[in-house]
This record gives structure tokens, C-alpha cells and sequence, in this order.
């Protein structure tokens, strides 16, 4: 009987590992994600008129129907030019030039690909920024602008080039078993990430002060107290000089956790409504969601990792000309569980907005909160719903304001 071939190992040893971490995924989303989060289930969006008038609903339509097509022809391009760059040709004559040892030609391949498809997609990049300040949702310089995407293609190479250092340092290091291994090590560098991000990247884009001593913040830990949620500190960033828009974020968890809340919130709506933004974002500390999406995420980076063994092979990711090949795969799979990862998304949102108006005893600030936040950030009521299934890491405005009423109804009754 003959010997499998290396590449037969490969494969075998990478659909092992997709199957063991899609079965774990599967398992771990069944027990942590909410899939019913509303009790007595999840009532049907309010009516359109009975919270926006025809003029907020076309203005909302108009600005969202621009940002997606600026959004969506960047993304588009950037994938086609990616396709190109991985093509067989394409990647050795960008990849055989470079100098140096391995572990530096990777990260100089990395930001050579970043590079390439961050210039193809900033004229809509910079459309969309503009079409932001023409309806004054931005209040950055051109100058930030251009910080903030410098920096952020900075950060990309960083991070990619520190996953893909890992996948052919691996591969190189050990042929048999490299799938498992690289698997192993993506899964860790997920629950680094998650640990390091509010510590050293959300400092790159914003400053953070503490909420000042006073009524709102003796609220906002009067509600962490009810849901039971040891805070760390409730912090402010100074969105302001970049954005109009409302918003406010969990981030971190255990020694990292960090509840944000945009300056234009706290200044903008009356605390009623600030707390109940907080009390939604306290939900989300109190169920760990950051720590279940940081495991969901480990788990799916091990699944990728197997895949990419299937793909790729290990004898081709032991070659720098291997990371254009990874980088497309990584862009085209990145869109392709953008429904899985939103669909658990939509569910968590809906159970903190839950737990926010159980914890305030509120639904009428909420309702109030909710079409400020749309109206200021002139959201689409009714976006497409194949858009919202693909994109929508939250419900919609509607849906939120039906589950409100619901709320109210069962208090009076």
C-alpha cells in the first residue's frame, strides 16, 4: 500500500480541523448566543409613519442609498483587484523581488497588497467622507481623514502581517503538523487581539476620559449595580472631533472591559436617554458578549486556518508568493460570514436593548433615544433586507422601537 502524499496529509489534517472547530463553533454558539432574546418572541417593526415623517424617511434613503453605493463599488474593486494580485503570475512577480529573509519579505508583501487595495478603493473612500460632510455627519479636517486612514492601513499591516508570519513560519517549521498548529496559534492570537485592542488601537483614534462624578454617572453605576456588572470605569471619547453622530460601545472584558460613550451622546441627550445607551451597553458587559464573540472568533479563525490547509496546501504557504493567495481568500471569506457573524450579532444587540429597558424601567426614553440616534445619524428605517441580513450587525431602528412598545404594553398591563 502506498504512502499518502504530503499534500493528501495536508488535506487530511485540515478538513480534521475544520471539522473540529465548525463542530466547536456550532456547539459553543448554541449555548452562549441568545436565539431567542425576546420573550414571548420578537415583535413585528412598528409602522415607518409612526415614528419618522416622509421627509425623514427620503432623507435617511437618500444618504444610506450613496453610502452604499461608495461602500459597496470600494468594496467590489478591492476585491477584484485582490483576485488579480492572487493569481499565479500576479503574486511571484510581486513576491520574487523582494529582499531579505522570509520573515521580512512576508510583512513587505503584506503592506505591498494593503497598500495596492487601500489606493484603489480611496476615491470612494474619499466620496463617502465627503458625502458625510455634505450632510454634516462629519466634522473631521481632511487632514484627520487622512491620519485616521493611514492609520488604519498601518494597523492592518501590523495584524496581518503578524497572522501571516505565523502561517508560513509555521509551515516552514513544521510540514507534517503545521494545519494544527497554526490553527492552535490563530485561535490565541484572536483572544490576544481582544485583550490588546482597547489598550493600544482604540488610543490610536480617540481619547478617553473618565465620566465625571455626578448624577449621570451615579446612575450609570446605580444600573451597573442592578445588573449586576463589577465596573471597571464608564468612559467618554471625544467623538466630537471626528463625527455628529450618537453612539456608545463595550469593549475588552475581565481587566480590559471598557464601557465608551461618545461625548456627542452625553452632551447631546438628556440623561434619561444616556442611561438608557449605557444600561444597554452595561447588558453587554454584564452577559460577556465581548468574551463570546472573542471565542466565536477564535474558533472561526481555527476554521479558517483549515480551510486555508484545504485551499492552499502546506507546500505552497511555505512560500512568500503564498500571501496574495491568503490575503484574497482572507477578503473574499471575511464577506462571506459577514451573515453568520451579523445574524449573532443581531441576536446579542436585541438582548441587551432587552436587559436596557428592564434595567431602566424606561421603554418611553428608550423609544425616544432610538429615533434620535436615527435621526441624528440619518439612517435608513427600512434599508433592503437582503442588505440587512449580509451588513446588519444591529436591528433596525423599527424593530428596536417595536420592542419598546412591547415593553410598555406589558407594564401597563
Amino acid at each position: 500500500m502506498s504512502r499518502p502524499t504530503p499534500r493528501a496529509r495536508d488535506r487530511r489534517a485540515a478538513v480534521g480541523v475544520m471539522l473540529l472547530a465548525g463542530a466547536a463553533f456550532v456547539v459553543t454558539a448554541a449555548w452562549l448566543v441568545p436565539w431567542d432574546p425576546v420573550p414571548g418572541g420578537t415583535p413585528d417593526p412598528v409602522p415607518v409613519g409612526s415614528a419618522f415623517t416622509a421627509a425623514e424617511v427620503a432623507a435617511g434613503e437618500h444618504y444610506a442609498s450613496w453610502s452604499r453605493l461608495w461602500s459597496w463599488s470600494g468594496l467590489a474593486l478591492q476585491l477584484a483587484v485582490v483576485g488579480v494580485l492572487a493569481s499565479s503570475r500576479v503574486r511571484e512577480r510581486l513576491t520574487r523581488r523582494l529582499p531579505g529573509r522570509w520573515w521580512v519579505q512576508v510583512p513587505l508583501a503584506v503592506a505591498l497588497v494593503t497598500l495596492v487595495l487601500r489606493a484603489v478603493a480611496l476615491p470612494f473612500g474619499v466620496a463617502l467622507q465627503q458625502h458625510r460632510l455634505e450632510h454634516g455627519l462629519s466634522t473631521q479636517s481632511w487632514w484627520g481623514y487622512a491620519r485616521d486612514v493611514a492609520t488604519g492601513a498601518a494597523v492592518d499591516v501590523v495584524v496581518t502581517s503578524l497572522g501571516l508570519l505565523v502561517l508560513v513560519g509555521v509551515a516552514r517549521r513544521w510540514q507534517r503538523a503545521w494545519v494544527v498548529v497554526a490553527a492552535a496559534l490563530a485561535a490565541a492570537l484572536v483572544v490576544v487581539g481582544s485583550l490588546v485592542y482597547p489598550l493600544v488601537v482604540e488610543p490610536l483614534y480617540n481619547s478617553f476620559t473618565s465620566l465625571p462624578d455626578g448624577r449621570l454617572r451615579t446612575q450609570v453605576l446605580a444600573v451597573a449595580a442592578e445588573e449586576g456588572v463589577p465596573v471597571d470605569d464608564v468612559l467618554v471619547a471625544d467623538a466630537s472631533r471626528r463625527t455628529t453622530t450618537l453612539n456608545a460601545y463595550v469593549s475588552g472584558f475581565s481587566g480590559t472591559r471598557r464601557v465608551v460613550l461618545y461625548d456627542t451622546l452625553v452632551e447631546s441627550l438628556p440623561e434619561d436617554q444616556v442611561l438608557s445607551v449605557a444600561a444597554h451597553e452595561l447588558a453587554h458587559a454584564r452577559h460577556d458578549d465581548v468574551l463570546t464573540g472573542t471565542v466565536l472568533g477564535a474558533l472561526g479563525a481555527a476554521f479558517g486556518v483549515g480551510l486555508l490547509g484545504v485551499l492552499v496546501g502546506g507546500e505552497r504557504m511555505r512560500r512568500v508568493s503564498a500571501v496574495p493567495l491568503v490575503m484574497a481568500l482572507l477578503a473574499v471569506g471575511s464577506q462571506l460570514a459577514s451573515p453568520v457573524e451579523n445574524g449573532i450579532s443581531r441576536r446579542i444587540e436585541t438582548r441587551a436593548d432587552v436587559d436596557a429597558l428592564k434595567a431602566t424601567g424606561d421603554p418611553v426614553a428608550f423609544r425616544e433615544m432610538q429615533v434620535m440616534l436615527a435621526r441624528r445619524s440619518l439612517a435608513d428605517p427600512t434599508p433592503p433586507a437582503w442588505s440587512q441580513w449580509w451588513w446588519g450587525s444591529h436591528p433596525t431602528v423599527l424593530q428596536r422601537l417595536a420592542l419598546a412598545d412591547a415593553v410598555a404594553r406589558s407594564v401597563r398591563d
